[in-house]
């Protein structure tokens, strides 16, 4: 495995245990306007992201035509706004892991839509990695009393978090990681307000207490700053359906810090499942197992120009 492999899992693997360790500041929210929460979250995000865009930004941004920017909007609404308000809307009535089941299945649908939307045939390594995935995390989290509409808004989900990586797919390589993260946090900062005004009316933000204000600080300075960056670097670095595979450490993540918060426990299902997991992971990524000591599929090459993010990219400045 060479070093943009290595680097690309790593910053993967560090954004899915960001969001997976996350939870605990969501459970903080639950009294707190969704729309507002979002807003607040992702204008101290594009605030905080704002001095990292890099240079040249303005210019890039305006050299991108209609189609980008309506991909850039899409993007916001459908796998970041829409898909935190689909977990919500599905655990109304579901409990938390059946939306976390269909989000496990995440890698498996990216495994195979990034390929056939580059014309290119899916990779069967990639496949059967993207399976255990899903496997693994379906045993992690088990399944939960829910309804039509339980299951409904957890489909919703699914689609936003394969929205979040297929839709970023065309704009990473003009944009790069971080400019990218920051004009998504802006859009999404927007809609989340026009969301607000329009569903909840003049009560669609407050101030927050302190619980509140550290939980929304949390996801906004390190799941959405350094969460979303690292994630679209890993990304630009093995693509996007390598990249998928690590979505699966968020269950995982959410499992391992769950007796720390006093939330849950960490049994033989857990583990089992964390196992199937990580050997999803290396089997699709080619992150070798240590205990196997066999190489993983071949790294993309430099020369490879694949829209599927599948190019290793320059590394000036302007860009990362």
């Amino acid at each position: 495995m060479d070093t943009t492999t290595a680097r690309g899992s790593l910053l993967a693997a560090l954004a899915c245990v960001l969001v997976g360790g996350s939870f605990t500041a969501n459970s903080l929210l639950g009294d707190y306007p969704y729309a507002g929460g979002q807003f607040l979250r992702y204008t101290l995000a594009f605030l905080l992201l704002l001095p990292l865009a890099g240079s040249g930004a303005t210019a890039r941004l305006r050299a991108l035509g209609p189609g980008p920017w309506l991909r850039l909007a899409l993007l916001a609404a459908v796998g970041m706004v829409g898909f935190n308000l689909a977990v919500l809307a599905a655990e109304r009535s579901a409990e938390p892991a059946v939306p976390g089941v269909f989000v496990g299945c995440a890698p498996v649908l990216v495994a195979v839509l990034v390929p056939l939307l580059d014309r290119r045939r899916p990779k069967r390594v990639v496949l059967y990695g993207a399976s255990l995935v899903a496997a693994g995390a379906f045993t992690v989290q088990g399944w939960g009393r829910t309804d039509g509409a339980g299951v409904a808004f957890s489909v919703c989900a699914l689609l936003g978090e394969v929205g979040f990586a297929v839709l970023a797919v065309p704009v990473l390589r003009p944009l790069g990681p971080r400019l990218l993260s920051t004009t998504v946090c802006g859009i999404a900062a927007l809609q989340s307000a026009v969301a607000g005004v329009l569903a909840d009316g003049a009560g669609w933000l407050r101030a927050p207490d302190a619980a509140e204000a550290g939980a929304l600080l949390w996801q906004a300075a390190v799941v959405t700053v350094v969460g979303f960056v690292c994630w679209y670097m890993g990304m630009q670095r093995i693509g996007a359906e390598r990249a998928t595979l690590f979505s699966g450490l968020i269950p995982v993540a959410a499992a391992c810090t769950a007796p720390l918060a006093g939330t849950g426990s960490y049994g033989a299902a857990q583990a089992v499942g964390s196992a199937l997991v990580c050997a999803g992971v290396a089997l699709g990524s080619g992150v070798p197992l240590p205990f196997t000591g066999r190489r993983g599929p071949r790294a993309p090459r430099a020369e490879e120009d694949r829209t599927g993010g599948q190019r290793t990219f320059e590394r000036s400045s302007e860009k990362l």
